[in-house]
């Protein structure tokens, strides 16, 4: 019975464990140091209790060692969880390198991803196990949180803004996603499953079909937007070519510079006024309104497929970390990155006996 209620959930990640023995680490000083409390505020009450109406207390200095002990003892544990909570947040906020990149999007009441190949799942989440999978999340209208008890994962998914986290998935199975932020009416409901399987069950279901790549799509709105009119390849445009752009550091009019990351880019897309690039007028028309989300975030992965521009104006891959899927076919994207060649379209639904069954794609729950 006790196994199918635990108290804890399942230590599926690779940080997990570390995230357990920090928490426990805290509860039991905390525990302690009330024990401690309760016990000297009993034992004092005993102690100097007044045994006589007419008694006076005589006024007594504690001893200085225990004044010592009181300061220098707790300064040191607080210290320590300090450190080491602190390694754990540096942990937690930087993904390696070759992590493979996750679109999510949060709208109520739902979960909606979209994989670097193409494929894309509703209130279901496919990763392969031992490969560290990074999160690029956004919300497409209130304040939702992603949380995944089992990998010690949460996050707050906000409005206006990217959101990132990572996991490494270390055990095979189903594992459950819930919004830990009241988001509505139908809260409760937005849950949904995170399935991890083994690279070879993972590579079927990837077989499943897609309906394009993120930059793949993303380059087709692009030039239906027109902005390759004012963003050419080269520099001659009326608007700054974007080629090697993601991840550089990009010098704006007032003589600062900022690192040209996921956030910036939506911001530059949006709100084009609030960071305009050295050497260049403010002409730039807001798409407010005019993209979603997912839109946006198709627009970025496409700026962020673009290489490097060489001497004869042509580009070449930029290598950046991977995110090719061991032993799928791959091409190679402007950024060194590599993706599964596929076409169609599926969108999964959790079951935790068929994973890789394609449906129609919904955008409702």
């Amino acid at each position: 019975m006790f196994n199918d209620f635990p108290l804890f959930p399942d230590a599926a990640s690779s940080i997990a464990n570390d995230i357990d023995a920090f928490y426990f680490f805290m509860v039991g000083v905390c525990g302690l140091l009330a024990l401690v409390v309760v016990c000297l505020i009993f034992f004092f009450a005993l102690k100097y209790r007044r045994r006589h109406p007419d008694e006076i207390p005589s006024g007594e200095e504690p001893p200085q060692w225990v004044e010592v002990v009181w300061i220098v003892v707790p300064f040191f544990i607080l210290m320590g969880m300090f450190f080491w909570g602190a390694w754990l947040y540096f942990q937690v906020s930087r993904p390696p390198d070759d992590a493979l990149d996750i679109y999510v999007t949060a709208k109520q009441w739902m979960w909606k991803f979209q994989h670097v190949g193409g494929q894309s799942e509703i209130n279901a989440l496919h990763v392969p196990v031992g490969r560290p999978v990074r999160l690029i999340m956004a919300s497409e209208d209130v304040i939702h949180s992603f949380f995944v008890p089992a990998f010690r994962v949460h996050t707050d998914v906000l409005p206006n803004r990217y959101s990132f986290n990572w996991f490494e998935a270390t055990k095979v199975g189903k594992h459950h996603l819930f919004c830990s932020e009241y988001c509505g009416t139908e809260h409760s409901g937005m849950i949904g499953s995170v399935f991890v399987m083994e690279p070879a069950d993972y590579e079927v279901w990837l077989s499943g079909g897609a309906q394009g790549s993120p930059a793949d799509e993303g380059k087709k709105l692009f030039e239906k937007l027109a902005c390759d009119s004012c963003h050419a390849t080269s520099s001659t445009g009326r608007g700054p070519s974007l080629v090697g752009l993601f991840g550089q550091i990009r010098p704006i009019q007032g003589g600062s510079a900022v690192k040209a990351d996921e956030n910036y880019l939506r911001e530059s897309i949006l709100n084009p006024q609030a960071k305009i690039a050295d050497g260049y007028q403010p002409i730039m028309p807001t798409f407010r309104g005019q993209v979603n989300e997912e839109q946006l975030m198709r627009l970025i992965a496409y700026i962020k497929s673009l290489g490097a521009r060489t001497q004869q104006g042509s580009t070449q891959p930029v290598s950046s970390g991977g995110n090719q899927i061991p032993g799928s076919p791959a091409t190679t994207t402007g950024n060194g990155r590599e993706l599964p060649t596929q076409s169609g379209s599926n969108v999964t639904q959790p079951s935790p006996t068929s994973t890789n069954s394609p449906i129609p794609a919904q955008d409702t729950p």
